[in-house]
């Protein structure tokens, strides 16, 4: 079933791109660039961190399997908040989500400026961040079916490097190749060598690590069969997070000890480097160039669609609701870009914690949008009961326990913050201005609606003087 808000747009993206959308969404810089400082920071117990955030991005991903089923669109949770919950929940979950991408894109330019210093670390960093940005917007405003060829390609690139970290990770430890195996788990200092600390303050950046695999969702609106697709697709995400996540960080672990990797550099290339493979590494530092290039371009998509949506709602600028030949949201896009613009001005001036204090605000944009996919599940399955919908046959396990248990794994990352490094505490200390900001655009879009009151039809008065 189909609504207002994906008039106008193609339904061009079929199977073999919205499963590596899937996949493109599933991995990202906070697995290549963020898992080398977390390492660093929790040593090998690093791993219970990406398998708990896991456990809840999986559970996560099934209650919006449900909602899509349901309905899919191109407005995604902001419609299913709206409908839900109500519309204010719909106002404050989009401008939150928009403010995880905002964030995001900035934390993924800046990753990108970081990857090509490696190669030219006399060329400026701000200006390949702006490069980058101009590349990924120019692919946005030409077509979807574009964004979906390349997310597929960058995809393929990501997931080919990853299987291949994973064979050769595997080969090194179970041949004990240049020492790898699992002691490296214990010998320094033990699998918990900080105390389970740093494991727990690790789950924010965890979380962002897993941060975007809701595209496909946003994606379901433009995808030719949803009902036939949409299932594979989120099932899908399940064994990659097993794999490519949790898989990856524990090979890490064992195969280089874990004081070997370093805030700033990626993982993986550190373990080629280390082998005595200087090509693979830079091999390897092209792929993460892809994948946070694919990642901002994810980025700019789904924070087209999700613009337009609540602009037809009069909950955006108006202009976000422009619409191109192509059927591409180029307001909303635009929109997007230029704030991105400004994080690469952020990046001109501090660059050593653009990435941290990025990555630490779009957070909490994600905990915010995975929450009202959890709690729009719950409202969608009670009024399921009540016989006022059908619900779908692709359904919330264990709802509604499960929905419940991951609210509250949600709500300990963001209570976490404040006691975790000072980038996070900045995104603690938004919180409230966050929630004043968006209380008051909701107050002002309400009055605005209330000020253009339709004219009373009313029986035509007799003219006295006739």
């Amino acid at each position: 079933m189909k609504n207002g808000t994906d008039e106008g747009y193609s339904h061009a993206l079929g199977n073999r791109q919205v499963q590596m959308i899937a996949i493109g969404g599933a991995i990202g810089v906070g697995l290549f660039l963020g898992s080398g400082g977390r390492l660093a920071a929790a040593g090998p117990a690093l791993v219970i961190s990406y398998a708990l955030a896991g456990v809840a991005a999986f559970f996560v991903m099934r209650a919006l399997g449900e909602l899509v089923l349901y309905r899919p669109t191109s407005g995604s949770f902001v419609d299913y908040a709206t409908t839900f919950i109500g519309p204010w929940a719909g106002f404050a979950s989009g401008w939150m989500y928009w403010i995880n991408w905002a964030a995001t894109g900035v934390a993924e330019l800046t990753a990108v400026a970081i990857y090509v210093h490696k190669w030219a670390p006399d060329f400026p960093r701000w200006l390949t961040a702006l490069i980058a940005l101009g590349l990924v917007l120019s692919v946005n405003l030409v077509s979807v079916r574009l964004f979906g060829e390349l997310e597929f390609w960058f995809a393929l690139l990501k997931v080919a490097a990853i299987v291949t970290f994973l064979v050769v990770g595997l080969y090194l430890v179970l041949f004990s190749v240049h020492g790898a195996g699992p002691a490296h788990l214990t010998e320094v200092g033990g699998f918990f060598p900080s105390g389970f600390g740093p494991v727990l303050m690790s789950l924010q950046a965890v979380v962002f690590a897993y941060a975007s695999i809701e595209v496909v969702g946003i994606a379901a609106g433009e995808t030719k069969d949803p009902a036939k697709i949409m299932p594979r697709a989120i099932n899908g995400v399940t064994w990659r997070i097993a794999i490519f996540y949790v898989g990856s960080v524990l090979l890490l672990a064992m195969v280089l000890p874990w004081t070997t990797y370093q805030a700033g550099q990626s993982p993986f290339v550190t373990v080629f480097s280390h082998l005595g493979f200087p090509v693979a590494g830079d091999i390897m530092n092209l792929v993460v160039i892809t994948a946070a290039m694919s990642s901002c371009n994810s980025g700019l998509y789904a924070t087209g669609r999700i613009l337009r949506s609540m602009a037809l709602r009069g909950e955006a600028p108006g202009f976000a609701k422009a619409m191109s030949g192509r059927h591409v949201p180029y307001g909303g896009i635009l929109f997007t870009a230029v704030v991105l613009l400004g994080g690469v001005v952020l990046y001109y001036f501090v660059p050593e914690r653009a990435f941290n204090i990025a990555t630490a605000v779009a957070s909490l944009g994600v905990v915010t949008t995975w929450g009202t996919f959890l709690f729009c599940q719950l409202r969608l399955r009670q009024a399921a009961l009540r016989g006022e919908l059908a619900r779908p046959a692709f359904r919330m396990p264990g709802a509604p326990v499960t929905n419940w248990i991951t609210l509250g794994f949600l709500a300990l990352v963001v209570i976490l913050m404040p006691f975790a490094d000072p980038d996070q505490r900045v995104a603690f200390y938004l919180i409230p201005v966050l929630a004043v900001a968006i209380t008051v655009g909701w107050r002002v879009t309400q009055a605005r609606r209330s000020s253009v009151v339709p004219p009373v039809c009313e029986p035509p008065v007799a003219d006295p003087m006739s």
